[in-house]
């Protein structure tokens, strides 16, 4: 974006005065001539930074006319929407006057989004945030999403939007753990958690990309970084979106929704000690 006249111009004064060579210029009258080089230099430069703009606008204009948007697009688009506030017309842009960034990221309510081509048509996935847990939105968030995205995807493409809730997770879980770390319910002997195994399988599933893969593989990896853990087993796994029932993970699961939920009453932990 363009700086002002009086930006160039402070600089234009700026470096005179570092220079020594100049010295001998101590008029302070606006009207002394070299002031007023100096104004019209900075009168150029200001114009100069204009047209940049201009030429940049128009770039991205043909851009945006003549060019069809990759799905990374349409991802950055849905992170880019903002609850209430309308786009400046016949653009996919926002008006920014007035608002701190604080204030914008209030109103970015879409924390992840994710989108695919399934039979010609994009299905596009989103989820707000509550509490640092991924939540779906509501309809009325939802209806606005929809509307923000119809006004600014590409002539003739066909998508499906979509916030659901969670696929639930299921998991039995033998821990053999270290009885120098460990108690026989999972707790830390130095007191420093109750619940360090369960704390550390959902931060495994929320560090997941947002509809990406769940592998079991993975998650066994993930407990033997936890202290006080010698050998995690995964005895088994299933998952289910809406009200699908139960279906055995083998190995890999792409949560339907985009992430995974795991309940107390989903999560069976078996703690041996090891060794014995």
């Amino acid at each position: 974006m363009a700086r002002t006249i009086d930006y160039w111009y402070s600089q234009i004064i700026a470096q005179k005065e570092a220079t020594s060579e100049l010295d001998v210029l101590t008029s302070t009258s606006k009207v002394a001539i070299w002031r007023l080089f100096a104004y019209v230099v900075a009168v150029v430069i200001w114009s100069l930074d204009k047209l940049f703009d201009i030429h940049k606008a128009e770039i991205d204009d043909l851009i945006s006319l003549e060019k069809a948007h990759r799905l990374q697009w349409y991802r950055q688009k849905a992170l880019a929407f903002r609850l209430g506030q309308d786009l400046i017309d016949e653009t996919d842009q926002y008006d920014n006057t007035g608002l701190t960034d604080a204030d914008i990221e209030a109103l970015q309510i879409i924390k992840q989004a994710a989108v695919n081509e399934i039979k010609g048509q994009l299905r596009l996935k989103v989820v707000s945030e509550s509490g640092g847990e991924y939540q779906q939105l509501d309809e009325g968030q939802l209806l606005a999403f929809t509307d923000y995205m119809e006004r600014i995807k590409d002539a003739g493409e066909r998508i499906k939007y979509e916030s659901l809730p969670p696929d639930d997770l299921k998991l039995n879980v033998d821990i053999f753990y270290n009885p120098l770390v460990l108690k026989s319910d999972g707790s830390r002997i130095d007191g420093a958690s109750t619940t360090p195994i369960p704390d550390a399988i959902r931060a495994h599933l929320k560090n997941l990309r947002f509809s990406g893969e769940y592998a079991n593989s993975r998650l066994h990896t993930a407990l033997t970084l936890v202290d006080g853990v010698v050998l995690p087993v995964v005895k088994s796994a299933q998952a289910k979106y809406g009200l699908f029932p139960f279906t055995t993970i083998d190995e890999r699961y792409i949560p339907d929704a985009g992430y995974l939920e795991l309940t107390d009453i989903n999560l069976t932990i078996n703690y041996r000690e090891y060794g014995v």
